[in-house]
């Protein structure tokens, strides 16, 4: 893969964006271009720097975040196309990782993501302040030892930061513009590639750093888009996806979940449900796991 072309969507966030685009600049390769799925308003103000920089306007009441990637790859020129979101500053190796292991496998790489607490970007920051701070999630699982290792669960795609051959991701059609809002379009993308026998691959290497911002594990902040993608997802393949998040909103009593039945949303998230489920300040990320546990642990005492 000679040429590379980043892609990052894009809706506030313009110190997050700058850092993406300084991230850009340190690469060991420079991108062919960089392209901004613009899911606002109005274009971004941004220095200018070596390579090409566009910024291309995605209309869309709610987050189009399937199709924003969808545009961004249309106009893409590289043989290549690395998906960063906004929150996610490429290591300098990033674009020469990406595509080493393109050129070696045709298929979907994840690369690596490390997230750093609040204020690690204050300021002139470096990669070395960043490798003191950064851990990984726990939710996650980390890179192999060394580089490709096929995933044999496609329900394991994270979308933040991954990269696909432009041909690759044109044949299998790109990502379903009907899951609108947060939620569920990456794993519908993640099952298309399955069922096209095209693989998935954790890499070492790739590696971003994701900004901190405040956030919410389970995302109560998006329960509507979770529950209507969760419905067209099983319309489509059958069966529900996002289900971890499903069982939280059931236990915290937002939905009625019932299989073979439509999805109810009970009552709307409430100022305990959002300090329940928010990033703390100390956190480099937010968690569903914990959430889940603590959701657990409360029933049981409850009824016991």
């Amino acid at each position: 893969m000679s040429t590379v072309s980043v892609v990052t969507l894009a809706k506030g966030r313009p110190a997050h964006l700058r850092n993406v685009l300084l991230g850009l600049e340190r690469q060991t390769q420079v991108p062919t271009e960089f392209i901004v799925a613009v899911m606002q308003d109005a274009p971004y103000d941004l220095p200018e720097v070596a390579f090409p920089v566009r910024q291309i306007l995605v209309p869309g009441a709610e987050l189009p975040l399937a199709s924003a990637r969808n545009r961004g790859v249309a106009v893409a020129g590289g043989d290549a196309v690395v998906f960063l979101d906004v929150d996610c500053i490429p290591a300098p190796g990033l674009v020469t990782d990406y595509a080493r292991g393109l050129a070696e496998l045709d298929g979907l790489l994840m690369g690596e993501v490390l997230h750093l607490p609040e204020r690690a970007t204050a300021g002139d920051w470096t990669y070395e302040g960043f490798a003191a701070l950064a851990e990984r999630h726990s939710d996650r699982r980390g890179p192999p030892a060394s580089g490709l290792e096929i995933c044999p669960d496609y329900r394991c795609f994270w979308s933040l930061n991954f990269a696909i051959r432009r041909d690759t991701f044109l044949g299998c059609g790109g990502f379903d513009e009907r899951y609108t809002g947060y939620g569920g379009e990456d794993t519908d993308f993640g099952k298309v590639l399955d069922q096209a026998g095209i693989p998935i691959a954790w890499m070492k290497g790739g590696l971003a750093y994701h900004q901190y911002h405040p956030h919410h594990m389970p995302p109560v902040h998006h329960l509507d888009s979770v529950v209507r993608n969760a419905e067209l997802f099983e319309a489509k393949w059958g069966y529900r996806t996002m289900g971890h998040w499903l069982y939280a909103f059931k236990v915290m009593g937002l939905i009625d979940d019932t299989p073979n039945r439509p999805i109810r949303i009970l009552r709307r998230p409430e100022a305990g449900d959002f300090t329940l489920t928010g990033q703390q300040s100390h956190q480099p990320y937010s968690n569903s796991a914990s959430v889940i546990r603590f959701l657990e642990a409360r029933g049981t005492a409850a009824t016991a």
